[in-house]
């Protein structure tokens, strides 16, 4: 009898030290039952990350996280056939309307905005939806493997060979995104994974996942988010590398999400 794979996860969302707010919004849950999609798991991992202000940020991050969230998980329990990433860009793009919605009726929160990046795990199938510079990664066989491509200016300046990896370190334009939800009409959703352009990875035995918003990649390296998903359980990594993060300036909102495949 072949062994059973199991799935499990935690999430942690994180202040920082330099911030009384919060615009990080995450959402996290692994649920064991058959589904629109034939699957008899699933598991659901989302990161958003607000921008415009206090009050902006944290209403443009809760309601991509809650419109997409309640989206997709309506549509696994429904009856009607899924394809996995047409429902994940499905609901992106209606959390997208909704920000822009909510936005044109307050003025206080006309220049909100988040990115958001989502897992959908159906059995050992993992599908991905991404807009700006969250970022998913897989740890396996020793290995980090950013999953996402950042949509950010020097995302771009690295891809094109303008800068080095050192030189956007320190570069003057890091931080400043390129999509985002809630800003422009339009928003292109990235269902394709970084390294292979497909849709959709099969996940194995000993996998680790991790979803991040950008007050991790700030300060901690790959070597260390590595090193603790590979050394501690969900729970204790996802603490682990809030502290790191908070260790190294905690001048960003951190959150982290972390998956282990058993």
């Amino acid at each position: 009898m072949a062994k059973r794979v199991s799935v499990s996860s935690a999430g942690v969302t994180d202040a920082g030290l330099a911030r009384t707010s919060n615009e990080d919004s995450l959402f996290q849950i692994e649920r064991s039952a058959a589904n629109a999609a034939g699957a008899s798991t699933y598991g659901l991992y989302l990161i958003a990350d607000g921008m415009g202000g206090h009050s902006g940020g944290e209403v443009a991050s809760t309601t991509a996280m809650r419109t997409i969230s309640t989206i997709i998980l309506e549509s696994l329990r429904a009856n009607a056939p899924i394809q996995p990433t047409v429902l994940i860009r499905d609901a992106i793009e209606r959390a997208h309307r909704a920000i822009l919605t909510i936005a044109s009726a307050d003025r206080a929160l006309r220049s909100m905005g988040t990115t958001v990046t989502v897992g959908l795990r159906l059995d050992l199938e993992l599908y991905l939806g991404h807009v700006g510079d969250c970022r998913a990664y897989l740890a396996r066989d020793g290995r980090l493997h950013q999953l996402t491509e950042d949509h950010s200016v020097v995302a771009a300046l690295l891809r094109q060979g303008d800068i080095t990896p050192q030189q956007a370190i320190s570069h003057p334009d890091k931080g400043k995104i390129l999509r985002c939800l809630g800003v422009t009409q339009h928003v292109d959703v990235d269902t394709r994974l970084r390294e292979t352009g497909e849709g959709r990875l099969t996940l194995r035995p000993g996998d680790r996942l991790v979803f991040c918003s950008d007050g991790l990649t700030q300060g901690v390296s790959d070597v260390e988010i590595l090193d603790c998903v590979q050394r501690w359980r969900p729970r204790r990594a996802c603490g682990q590398l809030v502290r790191l993060a908070n260790a190294k300036g905690g001048t960003d909102n951190t959150s982290v999400i972390v998956v282990m495949v058993r």
